[in-house]
């Protein structure tokens, strides 16, 4: 089994919470889940660049980035949520690696706009360093910053980076540990199961919009990209990553039709 996990939200931003996840994780790991990681950050980077008096802007729930905001995006992203993550991971004894899509070029990016200023959008990724670290035994831990191919260094959406990576990773489950229960259809209820039509209606009838939105055409290109199962779910759900492991309906898992 190869497995992604993809964490954001209030997720990171309790040390329970955190410690928590990175137990449950590590469990999948130590049980022989070849593993991988990629999380976001961006209540703590709104945090960091308010507390200096950085205005955060968004365009599409995309966040503008200056030099300022990319000053930010290293220092929180790459740096503490990052190194946190890596320790909690090393307390729940699994050997974890901190990276970011810079590292070896593993993940390439390209410029969304010129108005988003160093917004990328992963075009590719690079299975090599994965691979290697997670056949020796090493838990990838990846912060959502990506590589041009000129060396630019760009602020990419976590989901996009985890859709990137669980592809080149070959992932056969990706899963989104969110603070929703999961998506929720036009009448409210959420839905158990999801077909990459069904996300299509979701989104034209306006019922998935914003992050909800962008989460679910990330799942889609993660089916098209070759990702065995997508499964959005709440991460604040105690014992999670093992009753998702178990087959348990919590959340929305998004198959292929033939698959649903």
């Amino acid at each position: 089994m190869r497995l992604l996990v993809k964490l954001g939200g209030a997720l990171l931003d309790l040390p329970e919470s955190r410690d928590r996840l990175a137990r449950e994780i590590a469990a999948a790991f130590l049980n022989g889940a070849r593993t991988v990681v990629v999380h976001g950050g961006g209540r703590q980077m709104t945090r960091f660049m308010a507390e200096r008096g950085v205005e955060s802007r968004f365009i599409n729930g995309l966040r503008v980035s200056t030099p300022e905001v990319m000053d930010a995006v290293l220092k929180v992203l790459a740096g503490s949520i990052n190194h946190e993550l890596v320790a909690a991971f090393t307390r729940a004894g699994a050997q974890a690696v901190g990276l970011s899509g810079l590292d070896a070029s593993l993940t390439i990016a390209e410029p969304v706009s010129a108005e988003l200023g160093a917004v990328g959008k992963p075009v590719r990724s690079n299975p090599a360093l994965i691979d290697l670290l997670s056949a020796n035994g090493y838990l990838p831990v990846i912060a959502c910053i990506a590589g041009g191919r000129g060396g630019e260094i760009y602020n990419v959406n976590a989901d996009q980076m985890a859709v990137s990576c669980a592809a080149a990773f070959a992932a056969d489950r990706l899963l989104f540990l969110t603070d929703v229960e999961g998506v929720r259809t036009g009448d409210g209820r959420v839905a158990s199961r999801l077909t990459p039509q069904e996300i299509s209606d979701l989104i034209a009838g306006g019922v998935a919009t914003g992050g909800m939105q962008a989460k679910l055409e990330a799942a889609r290109w993660a089916l098209e990209s070759g990702v065995g199962e997508i499964v959005i779910a709440p991460g604040g759900v105690e014992g999670i990553v093992e009753r998702l492991a178990a087959g348990e309906a919590i959340g929305t898992r998004i198959q292929r039709a033939e698959a649903a």
